[in-house]
């Protein structure tokens, strides 16, 4: 019986590991769901080097098992296995092949980067919001001033993930300044004066979030849209995307920044234009009769229970509770 070539065996083990691996790095449901228009752009490199990957685990492993079979030690035999001091073409091989595989990953990384506009932030406005900071009963009137956020235009140098190259000389469609504490996200659309601590957006339209943080580093993540930024005190970052389908995605801080770090999210709810725009006439309405309120009472003519009252549900009590609470001091 004439005995197959090593060649052969390997050509075919190698067509069937190059089958499987590209099969599995294609199907494989390991990513959530795309969102955004940079998601798919990630999505192809993770799947490249994910198809790389399981053909060096096949290859690698594969190997293993054969050789574990193949020169497994015999049942009466107590000789020493045959010396091999090495092998120059395969040594020059093994190392070949991941220097090339590391250099042509390495380029397609920086056209993907490219193509999402990490090339290409520059110097925007940013707006900084003016939070007043009070002691005492003045929890209430704290609340108030966050609401009351005045922008100042500054001309600052960003990094981050800027417009894409189709982009670049276009404005964002809506700018978001976001601000992390610990341990939540603020948002604050300067075009329209609302703040929320959710991340509202119409699909399609390219948004500008200018990233700040308030005491240590945050990192802004949401999985659905493959971007991830930091924000860091004191250093504007900039994140500039388009969400391509209506739905609520997870916002997570991906940056250790302190006890509660895990409890640090949110969510960003993609609108369809119409439901955006319904969604800031009535944030408007709601902010501006809120503000009214304040304007229209006086603070000292108030007692206690009555000043704290709005904020009972913020405080997770009941009014009837507040007022006991109030009476028995």
């Amino acid at each position: 019986m004439q005995q197959i070539p090593v060649s052969l065996w390997t050509l075919v083990a190698g067509i069937v590991v190059t089958a499987i691996s590209i099969w599995i790095g294609q199907n494989h449901t390991l990513m959530p769901v795309q969102a955004s228009l940079q998601a798919p752009l990630v999505d192809g490199f993770f799947n490249v080097m994910f198809t790389i990957a399981i053909a060096l685990f096949l290859v690698v492993e594969g190997t293993i098992i054969v050789f574990l079979v193949k020169f497994r030690r015999r049942r009466g035999d107590d000789t020493d296995g045959l010396p091999i001091e090495g092998n120059v073409p395969l040594e020059i091989f093994w190392t070949a092949i991941p220097t090339v595989i590391v250099l042509g990953l390495g380029i397609y990384s920086v056209d993907v980067f490219n193509r999402m506009g990490g090339f290409e932030p520059a110097g925007h406005p940013h707006s900084v919001a003016h939070v007043a900071h009070k002691s005492g009963t003045a929890i209430a009137a704290t609340l108030s001033d966050a609401s009351e956020a005045t922008t100042a235009p500054a001309i600052a140098p960003t990094i981050g993930i800027g417009a894409s190259p189709k982009n670049l000389d276009k404005p964002a469609d809506l700018v978001v300044d976001v601000k992390g504490i610990q341990y939540a996200w603020l948002f604050n659309y300067p075009d329209s004066g609302i703040n929320s601590g959710e991340l509202h957006i119409p699909v399609g339209a390219d948004v500008q979030l200018n990233l700040s943080a308030q005491d240590v580093i945050h990192s802004f993540w949401v999985p659905n849209f493959r971007l991830k930024q930091d924000a860091l005190p004191g250093i504007p970052t900039e994140l500039r995307f388009v969400a391509t389908k209506p739905g609520t995605y997870p916002v997570v801080c991906a940056e250790l920044c302190g006890g509660y770090h895990g409890s640090m999210r949110t969510q960003v709810i993609v609108h369809t234009p119409e439901e955006y725009d319904s969604w800031r006439t009535e944030n408007q309405i709601a902010q501006q009769q809120n503000l009214n309120q304040v304007v229209a009472v006086n603070p000292a003519d108030l007692s206690t229970s009555e000043f704290l009252a709005p904020h009972t549900h913020d405080m997770g009590i009941s009014a009837a509770t507040l007022e006991s609470v109030v009476m028995s001091h």
